[in-house]
This record gives structure tokens, C-alpha cells and sequence, in this order.
């Protein structure tokens, strides 16, 4: 009861702050589901796809892939099926770039959010503070009205603070994720290339001969 007494007093900005702390916990789930769905088995894929590469087993590459069911699984598997290291490289290239952008998707939210939070807190500060000027110039106000509009200002200020605080904790964790995932990604590849490379050099010198 008394923490929505005090929603109320903090005035009309209290109510795009509310909507911005549900968005922020709301982007929390879905991102930390999806990251965790889009997670690969990293162990495995170091210990077999340098050898499956190697033996340029395609067919065991995408059997890997499709049971892992990772991003870095997802993004190898888009260049299993190219011939040529240029093409392979590209493919992983063009796959990383659009899972990347996945993996970011609704956090430039979060980022609002911290900026837009403060505002509409100060916002609110503005809006106290004019409700209690505007009793200061009547001249038989109550003498004790003025602390209704301050009291608005400084719960309105502290809501906005603490939903932006909030919100940059979120943004920071599901980047530190983010980034755990793009870097699984980033090792897959050159572990892949790097056995791809050898089996096409290999390739080479036996066309050569």
C-alpha cells in the first residue's frame, strides 16, 4: 500500500516510468532465453570440427551443426557446403554479420531507456515544483501544501534514477552476453578455416602433381 501511495504521488510521470521499468524486465527474459537457446556446445565443437574439416566430411559438419543448434554452429554451417576458401570465408563473414545482428536486437530499447528514465524523472521534478509555486502564490493556501509538490519532484526524481539504473545493469549483462556468444562464433570460424585451409592446400599440391 504505501509503494502505490507513493506512485501516486509522484504524478503522471510515474506511469511512462512503470511502462519503461516492464519493457526493460520484459526485454530481460526474452534476451537471456534467447541467448541461452542460441549457447553452443563449444567443447565439442573444438574437439570435432577441426577433424571433420580435415577429413572434409560435409555431411558429418552439418549432422555437428544441426545438432548443436548453436549460433556458432548456425554460422559454420553456412559455409560447409563452398568450395573455396574465399567463398568459405565469406559465408562465414556474411552468416556472423547477420546473427550479430540478431543478438543485438532490442537492446538499442534498453539504451533509450537510461536516457529517457532521468528525463522523465526531471520531468517530474519540473512538474512538483510548479505545483508548489503555484500554491506559494495563492494567498490563503494551506501553509503546509507546498510539500505535496515537493514531495512529487523528489519521488519522481529518484523513480527515474533508479529504472535508469536498472535498465543499464540489464544493457550491461545481455552485452557481457552477447559478446560471449560473438566470440564463440569468432573461434569456430578460424578453427574451421584453419582446417579448411589446410585440406584445400593439400588439395593443390595433389592437382599440382
Amino acid at each position: 500500500m504505501e509503494l502505490l501511495e507513493l506512485f501516486h504521488q509522484g504524478g503522471l510521470v510515474m506511469y511512462p516510468l512503470l511502462l519503461c521499468s516492464i519493457i526493460a524486465i520484459a526485454i530481460l527474459v526474452e534476451r537471456v532465453r534467447t541467448y541461452s537457446a542460441a549457447k553452443s556446445n563449444m567443447e565439442r565443437l573444438r574437439e570435432e570440427v577441426p577433424v571433420l574439416a580435415a577429413a572434409n566430411n560435409e555431411k558429418g559438419l552439418e549432422e555437428l551443426c544441426a545438432e548443436d543448434g548453436g549460433v556458432a554452429a548456425e554460422m559454420l554451417n553456412a559455409a560447409i557446403r563452398r568450395q573455396t576458401v574465399k567463398s568459405k570465408n565469406a559465408a562465414l563473414q556474411g552468416a556472423a554479420g547477420a546473427i550479430a545482428g540478431r543478438l543485438r536486437s532490442r537492446l538499442s530499447y534498453l539504451e533509450t531507456i537510461v536516457t529517457l528514465a532521468p528525463l522523465l524523472g526531471l520531468l517530474g521534478t519540473v512538474t512538483g515544483m510548479i505545483s508548489s509555486f503555484s500554491v506559494l502564490s495563492v494567498s490563503d493556501g494551506q501553509p503546509f501544501a507546498i510539500t505535496g509538490g515537493v514531495g512529487e519532484a523528489l519521488i519522481a526524481t529518484a523513480t527515474g534514477l533508479c529504472v535508469a539504473i536498472v535498465a543499464l545493469v540489464i544493457h550491461s549483462y545481455l552485452v557481457h552476453k552477447q559478446d560471449g556468444l560473438i566470440t564463440d562464433m569468432e573461434e569456430i570460424g578460424n578453427v574451421y578455416m584453419n582446417a579448411a585451409v589446410g585440406v584445400t592446400a593439400e588439395e593443390g599440391m595433389a592437382n599440382a602433381n
